[in-house]
């Protein structure tokens, strides 16, 4: 073994993709405690009906993000991969087809709101929030670095905008600053993160030894032929990101319409604790995947073996987390939000199961994707997004935010375990989940 982790430390190919990996992780959990931190205090400090509302208007303008990113990042990436020579034309067509889709939104959402009832104060919160969709179409400079595994530029500006990001939140809050000065923060944040990425890319490429790596902005355009050949590519991946906007923020938005600020302020203080957790299984399944794949290498047993092992350990941690949460949710909320929210446990209580299966469903969408069944992980994800505005509606007249809770529970099991039943492909992937889910093993 220890021979075998000096071998992996010398392997240049080896360390720079595992230094560009951590690179990603540590920013990622860096980002989810100091998010949930300043979260938390932004909530305590709006309260349950201004919070609501501010989340509200988030979830309403992430119904439609994926109009703007066109799904474009990861055919991006592979193109760069594929002909880095062609970095400025891809680059700049890139960013010209994503800043046409941050106005696509903007459009979008003016029509939008005639069928909400919002009033005036809640349209402009909105599309404050919507325009800084306008500064993620520097994002592409993030998909350069990707294609380049150099994430660490991208963390040095996620971090930077990150400390700015709560810092500027902290200050809001000391100064008794209104609800509508967190809503130009998200804009700020942006603009922030926007000029990181463009500072670390002019700064690489003043600093590159390749002639060719240098920047030229005359030469950074348009190029109508990469364009349409970008989109030809990246279409099902509009629709299936438009799919996952949905699934992710319609119950909010429902909430809204059909119970007030309040109630979304109480059910989204009990989803932030709930899918804190989530960054776990992206993070192991990343890093326990590659060695599933090698072992298909050597045998088909071996590689539905270490896939088995996989899916129990996911379920395994999920009710790590269900289990002792289900007990403290009230002390839990009280605790990190106050007596304000004190209708957020019950919600947490149901919430948090879900994470069995949103667990399951990352790991199985490693699979999906090592199989080329991304179409039938597109569809797993619709199934879920029907079930989900269906349950909404029948259960939020009668049993309120928690009712949403009992949808998203169902809809996560319908997604990521159920769905695999409906096709003789994924029907293996059913019974794994169930072996795992219900404690099955051969004698």
């Amino acid at each position: 073994m220890i021979q075998k982790l000096k071998s992996l430390q010398n392997h240049q190919g080896f360390m720079k993709y595992f230094k560009n990996t951590s690179w990603l992780f540590g920013e990622k959990i860096l980002r989810m405690f100091v998010g949930l931190f300043v979260g938390i205090w932004v909530a305590r400090y709006l309260g349950p009906e201004q919070f609501g509302l501010f989340s509200y208007a988030q979830s309403f303008v992430g119904l439609f993000t994926a109009i703007a990113t066109l799904g474009l990042d990861g055919i991006v990436v592979r193109e760069l991969v594929k002909d880095e020579s062609r970095r400025d034309e891809l680059i700049g067509t890139a960013f010209w087809l994503k800043l046409i889709g941050a106005f696509g939104v903007l459009i979008v959402l003016a029509i939008a709101i005639h069928f909400t009832s919002n009033d005036s104060y809640t349209n402009t919160l909105v599309f404050i929030i919507a325009s800084a969709t306008i500064f993620q179409a520097f994002n592409v400079i993030d998909m350069y670095f990707q294609a380049k595994v150099m994430s660490k530029f991208v963390v040095y500006a996620n971090v930077i905008s990150l400390f700015i990001s709560s810092l500027i939140k902290v200050v809001l809050i000391l100064y008794e600053a209104p609800l509508i000065a967190f809503a130009w923060t998200v804009l700020f944040d942006s603009a922030v993160l926007a000029l990181g990425f463009v500072y670390f890319y002019v700064r690489h490429s003043a600093s590159s030894v390749e002639s060719h790596s240098k920047l030229k902005i005359k030469y950074i355009t348009f190029s109508r032929v990469t364009a349409l050949s970008l989109l030809k590519d990246s279409w099902p991946l509009i629709l299936s990101g438009i799919v996952i906007s949905i699934y992710m923020k319609i119950d909010q938005v429902m909430i809204q319409e059909m119970m007030g600020s309040e109630a979304v302020g109480q059910y989204a203080a009990a989803v932030r604790i709930s899918e804190a957790w989530y960054f776990i299984p992206i993070v192991v399944a990343s890093s326990l995947f590659p060695a599933i794949i090698n072992a298909k290498k050597i045998s088909e047993e071996l590689y539905y073996a270490r896939l088995q092992k996989l899916y129990d350990l996911m379920v395994w941690m999920a009710i790590a987390i269900a289990l002792p949460m289900t007990f403290l949710s009230d002390w839990v909320v009280n605790l990190l939000y106050g007596e304000q929210y004190s209708q957020a446990g019950n919600v947490l209580m149901i919430h948090i199961w879900a994470g069995i299966f949103v667990f399951l469903g990352v790991a199985s969408g490693k699979w999906f994707t090592a199989e080329n069944l991304q179409m039938l992980s597109f569809w797993r994800t619709f199934y879920g997004m029907t079930i989900n505005v269906v349950l909404n509606f029948m259960l939020l007249p009668n049993y309120g935010i928690q009712g949403a809770a009992v949808a998203t529970l169902i809809s996560q099991i319908i997604a990521a375990y159920i769905s695999d039943l409906l096709n003789t492909r994924t029907r293996r992937m059913f019974w794994m989940k169930s072996k795992s889910i219900f404690i099955i093993r051969k004698n």
